[in-house]
């Protein structure tokens, strides 16, 4: 027996489903992702959760993947407290480290105000640096809306994190703040006034790292649509201080939009 994957070709056996779901392995693909059974997998992850918790897992197997991760965020904190969440972020199973960057982001809600931005950020850091790239998305996305609240603190403090050595706690400054991003709210405020973003965006306008100049370029790519003459004269301003490989790149990817019309 095989499960189809939507919009995929693929198909998952019934042992890699095991695998996934048992959390004895990591998905290796995004459709992997999708197919996992997360009741199943927090019954596993968690022998110690409430019945009620996983009945409530299982009622929402229905509902899109960010909504789901939502969900088994909130669950996993209330199955194990804020204390208990560290012994998770090293779980073999990527789903369940995503989890935890949910659970980090429910913990500053039920803080917030009194909790810094600035400590969910820090919280999660070690999950922007995860080896598996799925974990990397979920930790932008489950703190999007709260640096939605807070933009600019957001990018002042992420403006640091662009000289991290790890590429990928550069790239998450970047991608984590995207006017418009992917399964997240837009940020009006960088829609309307991208330079904002320079803090986050300047330092990393030559970065040696593919993964890190796609995100900068759909970053800027992102602000096009809305101040198209902004994004074009910054790229001129960046190609006349690094007429590199590397700015050219992200300058490509930027104005790829406008160059279409």
């Amino acid at each position: 027996m095989s499960i189809g994957v939507a919009g995929s070709a693929m198909t998952i056996s019934s042992t890699r489903l095991v695998q996934l779901n048992s959390g004895q392995d990591a998905s290796k693909n995004l459709a992997e992702g999708l197919a996992v059974d997360f009741a199943a997998l927090m019954a596993v992850a968690l022998p110690q959760v409430d019945v009620s918790l996983l009945g409530e897992m299982r009622a929402a197997a229905s509902l899109g993947i960010s909504k789901r991760m939502l969900l088994a965020g909130e669950l996993v904190h209330r199955a194990v407290g804020a204390q208990g969440l560290a012994r998770f972020a090293v779980h073999r199973s990527d789903t369940v480290r995503g989890w935890i960057c949910y659970a980090l982001a429910h913990e500053h809600t039920l803080h917030s105000p009194a909790e810094p931005l600035e400590d969910l950020l820090e919280a999660v850091r070690p999950f922007a640096d995860d080896a598996h790239f799925g974990v990397r998305e979920w930790a932008w996305m489950a703190v999007r809306p709260h640096l939605a609240k807070q933009p600019e603190r957001a990018l002042s403090h992420l403006a640091g994190w662009t000289a991290d050595p790890s590429e990928r706690v550069r790239r998450f400054a970047s991608e984590s703040t995207r006017p418009r991003g992917v399964w997240c709210a837009h940020l009006n405020i960088l829609k309307e006034n991208p330079a904002l973003g320079l803090p986050v965006l300047d330092p990393l306008q030559a970065d040696p790292s593919t993964y890190v100049q796609d995100s900068v370029g759909n970053w800027l790519n992102d602000a096009a649509k809305s101040q198209p003459q902004w994004v074009s004269e910054l790229c001129d301003a960046w190609l006349a201080q690094n007429p590199g490989k590397a700015t050219a790149r992200i300058c490509k990817r930027a104005l790829r939009s406008l160059h279409k019309k």
